[in-house]
């Protein structure tokens, strides 16, 4: 028996058959067999009168836009296939980012006190053979997602929301002027919006059977038992490449333990490995990573998933009124695994753009594709994904991605945390990034040289033009709160339009941080 299944088997929740089922699903999108399917239909009779201004498919994080618009006085529906409930696991985030519920009346400060579960500073970075580098402040408070549900839960049924749990989406209906939604006998609205996440069926068939061009792979848990340390580790490598991979490390402090997650980044070729395979390797290593042995753990909980992420992205639906938001959406950076902060930094645009679109009727495919903007700050990642992966048949020097890690943030640091913070929150800047490189090339040139043959050179090319749009989108930037006041004059529709080019102008270049 492997460590994994011995670990598994003595914990509640069939955890190695749900393991094993989730690599069934990994190993479908490796060879290309996942079935695509069909639940969106178009048809172009009038539905009629509409019982719902916006029906939601996903609560985890759907309750979260869900609250905020009924608090706006729409007439909001909500479906959830199981109860709506979070999960006993923290949400790491950073409190700054948390202001959000505050600004739009979702909880009290009373209330989001109540629901930082932890705290703690400082944060690691670090790499194989290099220093250690530590900030304080960054995605070190853990989010209690039980509490926070359960209040924007009540708090939206209490404003007139309607919730329908245990009610699975199973397919919808486009008309001219609504939405049906096969679902609780039935649900005519306005506007669909998709928050069931990644493997969305809405997304599956939009995306065709498309191939992601990157996959996280993430195996974890959280265990008492380890040595007493309040820090956290953001990113941490300890080993150099092994199996075609260069795995990394994130802990931090947890209520009833320590979480330790291992990730790697990689594509979806039918030779990567699988979930199990991963989770042993991770328990063949914890024990060097955060000097335990594993027989001195107690196992609260296991962790396991992958994420993929897609070039065309954020994605544009071909129909009209339906919209995607957060994971489903594929709006976050393709370094990034967190749902819940992607969703968060974007609450209060889609909240006030959605708004909009309901009160202006700009619900047809390409006013929604509105609030789904280009992101070149976003864009740009890609090429950290492909630079901190490593192809099936590709030959790397062992340490080469730890080195090159080790030299951008020793470059980062060295620029302030005016550079550093806003990168590892998931937001780049132009400025911060072109310092970031010249620092880099200028002092060492032989780590990034490397990196060319190593992403190829389309990709490169290909991340040029995200570069130079971000420069773009800074240089637009300002023009926002200078011509926001003649926006207020124009027509309903074109003030729409002009509002969300705003929006993606600040988004875009990063200074929504």
């Amino acid at each position: 028996m492997s460590q994994t299944e011995q670990i598994l088997s003595q914990l509640p929740g069939n955890l190695l058959e749900r393991l094993r089922s989730a690599d069934q699903a990994w190993q479908a999108l490796r060879d290309d067999t996942a079935p695509i399917p069909f639940v969106v239909k178009e048809s172009q009779e009038a539905l009629g009168t509409v019982d719902w201004d916006v029906v939601i498919c996903g609560g985890t994080l759907g309750i979260l836009i869900g609250a905020a618009l009924q608090k706006r006085g729409w007439r909001v529906a909500l479906i959830e296939r199981g109860i709506l409930r979070g999960r006993e696991q923290e949400w790491n985030i950073s409190r700054k980012e948390l202001e959000i519920f505050l600004e739009l009346e979702l909880l009290s400060q009373a209330e989001l006190e109540q629901a930082i579960a932890t705290e703690y500073n400082p944060a690691r970075i670090s790499f194989h053979q290099g220093p250690d580098f530590w900030i304080r402040d960054v995605l070190n408070i853990g989010v209690d997602p039980i509490f926070l549900l359960d209040t924007l839960k009540s708090k939206f049924i209490e404003a007139g929301g309607q919730l329908f749990e245990k009610t699975s989406f199973e397919g919808a209906v486009v008309h001219p002027d609504g939405v049906f939604v096969d679902a609780a006998g039935g649900l005519k609205t306005r506007l669909l919006i998709d928050a069931m996440g990644h493997f969305s069926p809405i997304i599956k068939q939009a995306r065709q059977g498309e191939k992601p061009e990157g996959v996280c792979l993430v195996v974890g848990s959280c265990a008492q038992g380890f040595p007493q340390n309040e820090t956290g580790d953001l990113i941490v490598s300890f080993t150099p490449i092994q199996n075609q991979c260069q795995y990394f490390w994130e802990a931090f402090p947890a209520r009833d333990g320590r979480t330790t997650y291992l990730f790697t980044y990689l594509d979806a070729h039918p030779e990567r490995p699988s979930l199990e395979f991963l989770f042993e390797e991770y328990l063949r290593l914890l024990p060097e990573y955060q000097a335990v042995e594993l027989s001195q753990l107690d196992f609260k909980r296991v962790l396991f998933g992958f994420f993929p992420a897609y070039r065309d992205s954020p994605i544009r639906l071909p129909w009209s009124r339906i919209l995607p938001v957060g994971d489903s959406s594929g709006g976050q950076s393709p370094v990034s695994f967190g749902g819940f902060g992607s969703m968060v930094r974007h609450l209060k645009r889609l909240t006030e753009g959605i708004h909009e679109a309901l009160e202006y009727d700009a619900l047809t495919q390409n006013a929604l594709k509105q609030l789904q903007p280009y992101q070149p700050n976003i864009a740009v990642t890609w090429l950290f994904q492909r630079a901190m992966s490593v192809g099936i048949n590709q030959q790397l020097p062992p340490n080469q991605i730890n080195q090159l890690l080790t030299g951008v943030f020793q470059a980062m640091e060295q620029l302030g945390d005016d550079v550093l913070r806003p990168f590892l929150q998931d937001v780049v800047q132009f400025s911060g990034l072109s310092k970031t490189l010249l620092v880099t090339s200028l002092t060492k040139p032989g780590l990034v040289l490397p990196v060319i043959p190593q992403v190829g050179l389309i990709t490169l090319l290909d991340w040029l033009i995200h570069y130079i749009n971000l420069a773009i989108y800074t240089g637009l930037y300002p023009l926002g709160p200078l011509i926001s006041g003649s926006v207020k004059t124009l027509p309903p529709i074109p003030q729409y339009y002009c509002r969300r080019w705003i929006e993606s102008w600040r988004y875009g270049s990063g200074n929504d941080h």
